[in-house]
């Protein structure tokens, strides 16, 4: 409990400043200030996403229980409710508005260049029948 109230006093706080110094970039033009929050709040999740994917490359493997928490961490409603690494990836990758491809065919054609998930979407997976 209290790790998730540390966790959202940092990420509003994260969040708040980067929206102040978005504001303050456009010299404090009014009207604009919920797209500054919204950018910021977007960029907030994708520096969680890169955190993660980092993570993965020294500890691996890519689990649903710890793609479930990153889901949370980042505001997907119901995140237990998603069951296949693949939904969750998907699902991290439109809430962090990046094309929703994990390990479909249209990855090869991926033209993302700053997409994180690429190691892990070009790995060769088995699958039961």
């Amino acid at each position: 409990m209290l790790n998730h109230a540390v966790k959202s006093i940092n990420q509003h706080q994260w969040i708040s400043e980067a929206a102040y110094y978005k504001a303050e970039a456009r010299a404090f033009e009014p009207g604009k200030e919920l797209a500054d929050w919204l950018e910021a709040e977007i960029e907030y999740y994708k520096m969680l996403v890169a955190l993660y994917i980092s993570i993965l490359e020294e500890d691996g493997p890519m689990t649903v229980l710890s793609l479930q928490q990153l889901a949370a961490f980042i505001g997907i409603p119901n995140p237990a409710g998603l069951s296949s690494d693949i939904e969750l990836v998907r699902t991290i990758q439109n809430a962090t508005e990046h094309y929703p491809c994990f390990r479909s065919e249209i990855n090869s054609m991926c033209k993302e260049a700053e997409c994180g998930w690429k190691a892990e979407c070009r790995k060769l997976v088995s699958v039961w029948y």
